[in-house]
């Protein structure tokens, strides 16, 4: 199975109600990242910008106004075609884009059947890696004995 999606398309950059233009994109979910999606904007400049936020605030852009902050998502008609809106802000500057709905919408579900909404976790196994990350340590490692670990020890020899 797939474990990167992506989709190349075209945004428009809003300047106006009246003006835009087109910016080319690329959307990309990883399986190894399952909870994020990647938009890398201006395709083949010498300066592409990437933006990562939550495949699930996408997901419910779709469908609904969602996000505050730096993104924000919300599904409109421009023209008699529907699109995606997506507003992002940073320190350098704001951003209106619409993105064309059937695409990505289409995308979204491909990443959704590689890994469901739901199932992020597992795919990260979460559970186990907290589980080692919070075992108790042995006070008889040598490793903590020793001080090798560079971190100061307490009296169980934990650090």
């Amino acid at each position: 199975m797939e474990s990167v999606i992506e989709h190349e398309l075209e945004l428009a950059l809003v300047l106006s109600p009246e003006r835009s233009i087109p910016v080319p994109a690329r959307l990309s979910y990883r399986a190894d990242d399952p909870y994020a999606v990647h938009i890398l904007f201006h395709l083949g400049s010498a300066c592409p910008v990437s933006w990562t936020f939550s495949r699930e605030l996408l997901a419910e852009g779709v469908f609904r106004p969602c996000g505050h902050g730096d993104v924000r998502i919300w599904p409109a008609k421009v023209s008699g075609r529907s699109v995606i809106c997506v507003a992002l802000s940073s320190s350098d500057g704001e951003a209106l884009l619409e993105a064309p709905a059937s695409p990505v919408a289409s995308w979204l579900e491909r990443t959704l059947r590689v890994v469901s909404a739901g199932e992020e976790g597992e795919r990260l196994a979460l559970d186990e890696h907290l589980d080692k990350l919070f075992a108790p340590c042995a006070p008889d490692d040598p490793w903590l004995r020793d001080g090798r670990g560079g971190r100061d020890e307490g009296p169980d020899g934990c650090a």
